[in-house]
């Protein structure tokens, strides 16, 4: 669809997205110059908002190359990330002092656009979009015409599982969902203590994330209207089964990231988890003990003869519309994200898993993360599963629909109870948001 019909579609009330907070931002830089979205005719001198370690050193490897080159200096100002980054932007925005550039994850983009605090830079970005998956590319059009970011890190999904168990309980590595359900069976019978994972439903993005890998779509257009689609077939068939495996007791209910979860994964109680490529990292706290016995294979299909796979993370570098220099830090911002140099100084500095596919298999890559030592293609594997990422559906309030989830799935999972009723729930509460905003909605 045209960007500028985007734009009439998802346009709300900057006052209603802030809701009562209200924070103290600052703006972007001002040479002094006149409006210039050009780069290289003078001194420009551009802010970027981000919570990755170490961009002020990535940052600085342009100040010292390219960007003294082309006269343009970048200041890091490290942010938080999430909602709070969010609502920092817009409240800047409201007051016409957001800075340059800012970082933003894939799912809150629709809201920056939807209150017109990102500029449209496709005019800025020729010949980018073949550096990336399509799927992650998507995330950042919008389904759209224009392009409103630039993929900086992504978060393929993943099956990570103990080598030692798994051959311990003679267990296969499931290559489907089917196989997957049996395997969490076999290891019940063969261990009644001891579970395959567990349904977690504090972490939202894992929930997207598999039912973006079975097809969901979960908001889409219509005309002028929204339609939501989080209780879609493909969302349906994903709740289902992990809801099966709850209530016949086959894998865990317990949350993630509690002390509880880590000792499971510590001890061997819990022998695998549905994850994405950043995986290691959070291994390394939660399960110290298990260094160099864990091993990664791609999801589990829905189909043998599927090949896909969903995404859990990932952020980009988008230009704001209060920028006076758009087109230097469009440059800015392509720079970062397909540069190999930058794209290496990323991953060292900020360790994070590039989007750019070239950038999977760099120098940087070349030796698996230290707790996989026992797997040398782990980042092989990782580039490969990359390309098959599913694109993705976000709309205007993804906000409440994690909320939402948060909720009514805790609580199905805790008390084992249905999950299509949680799907539901979560369903009719994004409708009823939307609705309740001005937005208007289709059936």
């Amino acid at each position: 669809m045209p960007h500028t019909k985007l734009r009439r579609l998802v346009t709300i009330s900057v006052a209603v997205t802030l809701g009562a907070t209200a924070l103290a931002a600052c703006g972007s830089s001002d040479d002094g110059s006149d409006d210039d979205n050009g780069a290289g005719s003078g001194p420009v001198s551009l802010t970027y908002w981000s919570w990755t370690p170490g961009m002020d050193k990535v940052a600085d490897l342009w100040n010292d190359g390219p960007g003294k080159k082309d006269q343009i200096k970048v200041t890091v100002k490290k942010q938080a990330s999430g909602d709070t980054l969010v609502t920092k932007i817009l409240t800047a925005h409201k007051a016409k002092k957001a800075p340059d550039l800012v970082q933003a994850e894939y799912q809150a983009l629709p809201t920056l656009v939807s209150n017109d605090a990102l500029a449209d830079i496709a005019g800025d970005v020729d010949g980018v979009k073949d550096k990336f998956a399509e799927g992650v590319w998507q995330q950042t059009t919008l389904g759209s015409d224009a392009v409103y970011a630039i993929p900086q890190d992504s978060g393929p999904m993943m099956f990570y599982y103990r080598q030692d168990l798994f051959k311990k309980y003679g267990l296969e590595v499931p290559q489907t969902w089917e196989q997957f359900a049996q395997t969490a069976r076999a290891l019940k019978k063969k261990s009644p203590g001891t579970d395959l994972t567990t349904f977690s439903a504090n972490d939202s993005g894992l929930f997207a994330g598999l039912a973006q890998q079975a097809g969901a779509k979960w908001w889409t257009t219509e005309g002028q209207k929204w339609k939501v689609g989080i209780d879609d077939a493909p969302t349906q068939k994903v709740a289902d089964f992990w809801g099966g495996l709850v209530e016949e007791g086959a894998i865990d209910n317990q949350p993630m990231y509690t002390p509880a979860w880590n000792k499971a994964l510590n001890t061997g109680k819990q022998i695998a988890w549905v994850s994405a490529v950043w995986a290691p990292g959070t291994l390394t706290t939660a399960a110290p003990d298990t260094k160099g016995k864990w091993a990664m294979a791609p999801l589990p299909q829905w189909s043998a003869t599927d090949d896909v796979t969903g995404s859990w993370g990932g952020s980009s570098t988008a230009v704001t519309t209060d920028s006076k220099h758009r087109s230097a830090a469009a440059k800015f911002a392509t720079w970062l994200n397909t540069d190999p140099q930058a794209l290496t100084a990323l991953a060292k500095e900020g360790g994070i898993y590039p989007a750019a596919t070239t950038a999977q298999t760099s120098d940087a890559f070349a030796e698996p993360p230290a707790f996989f030592s026992n797997q040398p293609d782990f980042y092989t594997r990782a580039s490969s599963i990359a390309k098959t990422t599913a694109p993705s559906a976000w709309g205007p309030n993804v906000n409440v629909a994690y909320t939402t989830f948060k909720d009514a799935f805790a609580s199905a999972a805790k008390n084992k109870s249905d999950f299509g009723a949680a799907l539901k729930t979560m369903q009719d509460d994004t409708v009823a948001d939307l609705e309740k905003q001005g937005f208007e909605v289709a059936e």
